[in-house]
């Protein structure tokens, strides 16, 4: 079992993480609800944790936006909440259970097996069309109009990655991350070139999807 863990509290994180992992859980930890909705629409989890409070953006936000772009893996919130207001709130956002702080490990192991059995199987589609261009997953093409251009492993990472993210800005270190890996040393001009060849093929399409930079923050797919 995957589990995305959002959680902003250090202590609590690292704890919920280390004794998951005892279980033989695999478990990504992010402390943001920002981070939390890049990770859970690029990757496949089979739950997501989202604590309620958290900075940037919520646990609630990132739940409702998660579900306004047909996210359907199960999400769990984690919350100091425990009003029937909020408890109803969390689930009209469209989180499937509602653990409230404190708790015990093992009612939160048995919840994520509950809800990892009842999570349907998200199947990442092997063709995807955004705007007038389709991207092909098995070649690593995209194409228009029976005009087709091949991309490398790190340029269809790239743009994948944008189009899972169609809309909003992706930024630089989300880039790094999700691409080459925190742990790489990857320079600015590394990025600058990828996106630069990207730009190139997806012209050499005569396609109007465009990659605009959001300076000092990142880049973000147009239709």
């Amino acid at each position: 079992m995957r589990i995305l863990l959002a959680e902003d509290d250090k202590r609590l994180g690292n704890l919920i993480k280390y004794m998951l992992e005892q279980k033989q859980v695999a478990v990504d930890w992010v402390v943001s609800g920002d981070m939390a909705y890049e990770y859970a629409m690029y990757d496949e989890y089979d739950v997501l944790i989202l604590d309620w409070m958290m900075p940037i953006e919520s646990g609630i936000s990132a739940c409702k936006r998660l579900r306004e772009n047909g996210y359907q893996k199960a999400i769990m919130m984690l919350t100091a909440r425990d009003d029937v207001e909020d408890r109803v709130a969390g689930l009209d956002t469209g989180a499937d259970d509602y653990l409230v702080k404190p708790f015990e490990f093992n009612e939160l192991f048995a919840r994520i097996r509950a809800l990892g059995r009842r999570s349907s199987s998200k199947l990442q589609q092997d063709t995807l069309s955004v705007g007038d261009l389709i991207l092909n997953r098995n070649n690593k093409m995209i194409e228009k109009a029976g005009v087709q251009v091949q991309l490398s492993p790190r340029e269809f990472q790239i743009l994948d990655l944008f189009v899972q993210n169609r809309g909003n800005v992706v930024s630089r270190d989300i880039l790094l991350d999700r691409v080459w890996g925190m742990e790489t040393e990857v320079s600015s001009n590394n990025i600058d070139a990828y996106i630069k060849f990207l730009r190139k093929k997806i012209e050499s399409c005569n396609s109007q999807i465009i990659i605009q930079t959001i300076r000092g923050i990142g880049y973000k797919l147009e239709e």
